[in-house]
């Protein structure tokens, strides 16, 4: 099977910025699929920009939270029905779709939706500063609240899709009907709440075939939690895993005439061992929190906000300390390698820290006070490696 054009396995010591991985953008990356979909169904100004996907009337995004190309294919005998179209997935090619930077939720659910790199949709974290407030804002959980419209103010592709005339429909938790993470990142046509996985990839078929041009979403979240709490490879982890497999199969099986189903995920996922050598608590290390107003970002994938005139101190600081296991760079650094896409708009960059430190080897930056909940978590995610980065793209056609 190909494997990505990336170097993964080339890495200075200690590492460089250049070193790192930095995602697809433009030709293979999550916010890539929206709009190659979009304009073979000949939604205006939209860019085809993975080549190698045929043009469908009927298109439907099936994305799995939390299952990375790699956790796919360690799994065959939990997933027989997905495995079997891992050879062929991205158009043939047998190759995986990148995130984005971070390979976050929110992230990566407003690089789906807009077609757009975090840079320009402006949710580039689990955790950024506003900096109209000064605050931290969850972006996933949108607390504390801020203005939808003018936090991410693009159009969906949904929404383009609507207007040009193709039928648009997400079909998801009902839950997620009105969250604002929804307002700003998938919204356009019809939202349609159905609880269990069963109904919801039925409607989907059933979506798909309401319009001669189709564009349809659905979504499944519980890899990810199972992961979160369990790991991957636990039992809990492979019980999902099968669950969903058959609800990919289940929607196969259902596709109308001139559809293409296109199975995918907004990130993969490693587990972390519970040891000082692994987890480093950040609320217990007075040389990383020196000069840090603000903690963003999640374990593997911080945003590091300094207090006025400390960030220099701050940058080589964190270099020292974490230099060997994470990339660690300023923001303008981070910016100029492209780790968030070609693009930067105004409002968005001080949502980026001051440094940020993506990790690559198996540790969490942790922080045992500020973040219980997230701290005690068994699989992580959020940074470049391939675990996290890499998500599949599996095709289905009828």
């Amino acid at each position: 099977m190909a494997q990505p054009k990336m170097a993964w396995d080339q890495h200075p010591e200690p590492l460089t910025v250049a070193s790192a991985p930095v995602p697809e953008y433009g030709s293979g990356s999550l916010a890539d699929l929206l709009p190659t979909l979009a304009a073979g169904l000949g939604v205006p100004d939209m860019n085809a920009a993975i080549g190698e996907l045929t043009p469908a009337d009927r298109n439907c995004v099936f994305l799995i939270d939390g299952l990375g190309w790699e956790q796919l294919r360690a799994h065959p005998e939990d997933a027989p029905f997905m495995t079997s179209l891992l050879a062929t997935s991205r158009g043939g090619t047998g190759r995986p779709l990148t995130a984005g930077y971070p390979a976050t939720t929110a992230t990566s659910l407003a690089s789906v939706g807009t077609g757009l790199p975090p840079g320009a949709h402006g949710l580039p974290g689990y955790t950024v500063r506003n900096p109209d407030t000064g605050e931290l804002m969850n972006q996933l959980r949108w607390q504390p609240w801020a203005p939808p419209g003018p936090w991410q103010p693009y159009p969906t592709v949904f929404q383009l899709a609507h207007a040009a005339g193709v039928h648009a429909a997400q079909v998801s938790s009902p839950t997620f009907e009105n969250t604002p993470l929804t307002k700003v990142a998938l919204s356009g046509g019809t939202f349609l709440g159905r609880l269990s996985g069963e109904d919801r990839v039925d409607l989907a078929a059933d979506q798909l075939a309401a319009g001669d041009r189709s564009l349809v979403y659905t979504y499944f979240a519980e890899v990810d939690g199972a992961g979160h709490r369990f790991g991957v490879d636990s039992d809990a982890w492979r019980g999902q895993l099968m669950y969903a497999d058959r609800l990919v199969q289940r929607l196969a099986e259902q596709l109308p005439p001139r559809s293409a189903l296109y199975v995918t995920a907004d990130h993969g996922m490693i587990d972390v061992p519970f040891d000082e050598q692994h987890r480093i608590d950040f609320d217990e290390d007075w040389e990383l929190s020196a000069g840090v107003a603000l903690l963003g970002g999640e374990g593997r994938a911080r945003h590091v906000y300094a207090v006025p005139g400390a960030a220099n101190d701050v940058l080589t600081c964190w270099r020292e300390v974490l230099g060997e296991q994470f990339w660690v760079a300023s923001r303008d650094e981070a910016i100029a390698a492209g780790w968030f896409g070609p693009q930067i708009d105004e409002r968005v960059y001080g949502r980026i820290g001051d440094v940020v430190a993506a990790a690559r080897d198996d540790v969490l930056l942790i922080a045992s006070e500020r973040e219980p909940k997230e701290s005690a978590m068994v699989g992580n995610h959020g940074s470049m490696t391939p675990a996290e980065q890499l998500v599949p793209l599996l095709e289905v056609r009828s």
